[in-house]
């Protein structure tokens, strides 16, 4: 028993022995300090970071963190004015002579619109302008507008308005698809396609349709640093055909999802898409959502830069209807389009880059605009996802 008692007393003794020992070895080798390798990432180049150099645990961690230097890396540079100059030159040489699509005739003014104009623009958020083509032509703006109006409703009563009121799901569908109606819940949709535009003019406060379109067309004047006007050419022609939109009005009047008169709100949404532009103009109007809702030329603060991501984010997912999805993989910008053959893309806090071209494809975006951005985004490395060079 006493023998027992004896190795029992061993055995603890050993056990208590290894206990401290490893306690002890715990507390001598503390780990390196979980927020210093962020630090030094995103300062390298700050003399604090150097002070802390001495510690090799450390150094060793930052240097195997490189999530946070490629992110940084992910942000486009500002491209020179060299080069700015060039590409809108090339992109406008390149396809000047490309022949696809035709110009929208279920508007029977826009048949009417010469076919052969091309414009390229590129202009900053520092206000500068690059140009090559047809970029005085004033040409209606169609569904381009839309974002802006948005972006009106947006200044009037928050981006949570547009969310709960109308959407910002994309469809899938053609722009005046009657089954986005009865297929998605929301039935506007989102503020980009028929419906939910419609619905977005509703929603601009005022007491009669003069004084709802008269505030749309200020507002369009502030984000162009012009005097823009309706072609009235194009707003007789459209009021007379736009069956299909009246339709829009009545099906969201029946499900309360527009915010007026369904029929004045499809006449004013009509005088909207006739506002005439030139691709100078509507670059500033976007350089105008890329410099954070000023405008660059004006220097007028126009939209909230709080709101400013929502818009984008709309125009990033349904800016293109149903090619948005085929447009952010090959591109990779927030973009609007409208049959009247107008784009504008935006690259955040850098630039806006138009196209304007006639001829359209089946999904109503203009080809040769589409190709030019396309080419100009890539040559520079634009695309906000990152250029994969």
């Amino acid at each position: 028993m006493k023998k027992n008692r004896k190795l029992f007393r061993m055995v603890v003794g050993v056990i208590v022995a290894i206990s401290l020992t490893t306690a002890c070895a715990t507390h001598a080798v503390p780990p390196p300090p979980a927020a210093a390798p962020p630090a030094q990432t995103t300062t390298a180049a700050a003399p604090a970071a150097k002070t802390t150099a001495a510690a090799p645990a450390a150094q060793t961690t930052a240097a195997a963190t490189p999530a946070a230097v490629t992110t940084a890396a992910a942000a486009p540079a500002m491209p020179s004015a060299a080069d700015l100059q060039r590409v809108v030159k090339e992109a406008y040489e390149k396809f000047k002579d490309v022949t696809d699509g035709k110009n929208a005739d279920y508007i029977p003014e826009l048949a009417k619109v010469p076919s052969e104009l091309f414009g390229v623009v590129i202009v900053t958020a520092a206000g500068d302008v690059y140009t090559a083509g047809d970029v005085d032509y004033a040409f209606s703006i169609q569904s381009v507008s839309k974002p802006f109006t948005a972006a009106l409703v947006m200044q009037e009563q928050g981006d949570q308005a547009i969310k709960d009121k109308i959407g910002v799901e994309p469809t899938g569908l053609k722009f005046n698809a009657i089954l986005a109606t009865q297929i998605i819940p929301q039935v506007s949709v989102n503020p980009l396609v028929n419906s939910g535009a419609i619905a977005s003019v509703s929603m601009v406060q005022a007491k009669s349709a003069e004084e709802r379109f008269n505030k749309i067309l200020d507002f369009f004047n502030v984000l162009s640093g012009a005097t823009l006007s309706v072609i009235d050419s194009v707003y007789k022609s459209e009021a007379a055909t736009n069956q299909r939109n009246r339709a829009h009005g009545y099906i969201l009047a029946a499900s309360d999802r527009i915010y007026s008169d369904p029929m004045e709100a499809v006449d004013v949404y009509t005088k909207q898409c006739s506002i005439g532009v030139t691709a100078k103009q509507l670059g500033i109007m976007g350089a105008t959502l890329a410099n954070k809702g000023i405008n660059p030329v004006t220097k007028a603060k126009v939209i909230d830069a709080k709101y400013v991501p929502k818009v984008l984010a709309i125009m990033m997912m349904a800016g293109f209807y149903n090619e948005s999805g085929n447009w952010a993989y090959t591109t990779g910008l927030p973009a609007k389009t409208g049959v009247g053959g107008g784009i504008v893309a935006i690259v955040p806090g850098q630039l806006a880059i138009v196209g304007f071209s006639p001829r359209v494809n089946d999904a109503g975006n203009s080809v040769r605009s589409a190709k030019a951005i396309n080419y100009i985004v890539n040559e520079l490395g634009l695309n906000i996802f990152g250029s994969g060079k």
